[in-house]
């Protein structure tokens, strides 16, 4: 008897085996991420070694920049130390100035670039160099006026102190001389010698007769001498003072008299000023009347002689009163 049924079979059926891809995958991506992995090693190394080769690189140029900026600021500081100078020294560093500063602005340039080339480098070297060069020749002429300067001032020096000297000599010669003048002066003066004085009665024909009796007396004649023997050739002053019985200076300004100064009693009167011609080296006599526009009094005239304002002699002459009615 057969029996038909829908259900499926219990006994297996013999199917083909399969293919284990999963360790096959697992084994490619470990080794893909093992390459990976040492390649991020490897270049991350690389990446470091050239971070360290442009560390270094840069801190070279760092460095090479910075000797230069060095070289630069030095250079400068020499510029500067040449400026308190005096207006010559100035205007010598002024000439050179121009160029100086062309080389400075040239070298700031460079020196500005955050990184310079190799052939920046060089030249920014041989502009300062150059300035350095410049500066050396400034720093020279400098040096050479300094010195001048010194000389100068040494001269300078040396010729107040001749000079000072100088001026003290002067001023002892000057005092020697005005002594000296002083002595001069005073031994030029004329002495006076053989003074007369002579009363005199001057009559209507012109004749004169000596008479000692006042009323009868209208001049007096008064002579002397004068000599020296230092005293220039030329005319001179001698003044005459004669003092009436009264004591009292004769003075008649219409006539002539005044005032002189006398060095050992001052302001003093005199009755006239005589112009002496006196020759160096000779006797010069002196002749002069005295004519007043008063009669004369009875008593003793006293007649003084004047020059450079010593007294240089002196007289006296007596009028009587004269007669029985005199």
């Amino acid at each position: 008897m057969s029996t038909t049924t829908n259900y499926p079979s219990a006994t297996p059926q013999s199917q083909p085996p399969r293919k284990d891809y999963k360790n096959l995958v697992i084994g490619l991506l470990a080794a893909g991420f093992l390459g990976t992995w040492g390649y991020l090693l490897w270049n991350n190394n690389k990446q470091e070694q050239v971070q360290t080769l442009q560390q270094a690189q840069i801190s070279k140029v760092t460095d090479e920049k910075g000797q230069l900026q060095k070289n630069f600021d030095d250079a400068l500081v020499r510029l500067d130390s040449l400026t308190g100078t005096n207006n010559k020294q100035a205007a010598v560093i002024a000439e050179g100035q121009g160029q100086v500063a062309k080389l400075k602005g040239q070298i700031r340039s460079i020196l500005s670039k955050q990184h310079i080339t190799e052939a920046e480098k060089k030249k920014a070297e041989d502009l300062i160099k150059e300035l350095n060069d410049k500066i050396s020749g400034l720093e020279q002429q400098v040096a050479q006026l300094t010195q001048e300067n010194q000389q100068l001032n040494a001269d300078k020096t040396q010729l107040t102190a001749d000079k000072e000297k100088l001026t003290t000599d002067l001023q002892t010669t000057a005092t020697a001389k005005q002594d000296l003048e002083k002595k001069v002066d005073v031994a030029s003066t004329l002495n006076a010698s053989n003074i007369s004085i002579t009363p005199m009665h001057e009559r209507k024909d012109g004749k004169d007769k000596e008479t000692t009796t006042a009323r009868k007396v209208n001049k007096l004649m008064i002579g002397f001498d004068v000599a020296n023997r230092i005293a220039q050739t030329g005319q001179t002053d001698v003044f005459v003072c004669i003092t009436g019985p009264d004591g009292k200076p004769i003075s008649v300004p219409a006539l002539g008299s005044g005032t002189f100064t006398s060095r050992e009693d001052g302001d003093k009167v005199y009755t006239a000023k005589v112009p002496v011609d006196f020759e160096a080296g000779k006797s010069k006599s002196v002749q002069f009347a005295w004519k007043q526009n008063s009669e004369f009094q009875k008593g003793a005239y006293k007649i003084e002689i004047y020059h450079n304002g010593f007294k240089i002699g002196e007289g006296t002459s007596t009028l009587k009163k004269g007669g029985i009615f005199g």
